[in-house]
């Protein structure tokens, strides 16, 4: 198993556990929305109905997270030669003008999602995020700016995957 590939199954793995967790917390919610001791009273009893909000959040949540998990399990996974411009599937290292290297995924869902592999973090992003797109396009060698004013970063592409 490549390092992309072992990062896309930590990625459907995480997806898994984080949907498992959500849609039982969402079956909860919705079980004390309808539970005989949340029966409002009066016209000011309100548990009922701020538990189905809850379960309607959750419910929400969780179809997004299974959409992402859908998705990542249909993903194709693209090669990237050394002059080949990042898309999406790209695993790419980066590092800041400090030396700190950080590493992320371009994935077409989930972004801000973190794994760990080996003991290095990868974090998913997607082409609609700030860093994202500025890595489209680039190639290992190139460097993309994030931010604005004092809070913009530079990074160099150390690594395409």
């Amino acid at each position: 198993m490549t390092k992309k590939e072992r990062i896309l199954y930590l990625i459907i793995e995480k997806l898994s556990a984080d949907f498992a967790v959500v849609f039982n917390a969402a079956k909860a919610a919705h079980e004390a929305s309808i539970h005989e001791e949340n029966i409002p009273d009066n016209k000011y009893e309100t548990l009922s109905l701020e538990a189905s909000y809850v379960a309607q959040g959750q419910a929400n949540r969780a179809q997004e997270i299974k959409i992402a998990l859908d998705t990542y399990k249909k993903l194709s996974l693209q090669h990237f030669a050394e002059d080949v411009p990042i898309r999406l599937t790209a695993l790419v290292t980066l590092e800041a003008g400090d030396g700190v290297e950080k590493t992320v995924f371009i994935g077409p869902e989930a972004g801000g999602l973190k794994v760990e592999d080996g003991g290095v973090e990868t974090i998913v992003i997607t082409p609609n995020s700030p860093l994202g797109e500025g890595l489209i396009g680039k190639i290992a060698g190139d460097s993309v700016e994030v931010g604005r004013g004092n809070a913009k970063s530079v990074f160099e592409i150390v690594e395409v995957c």
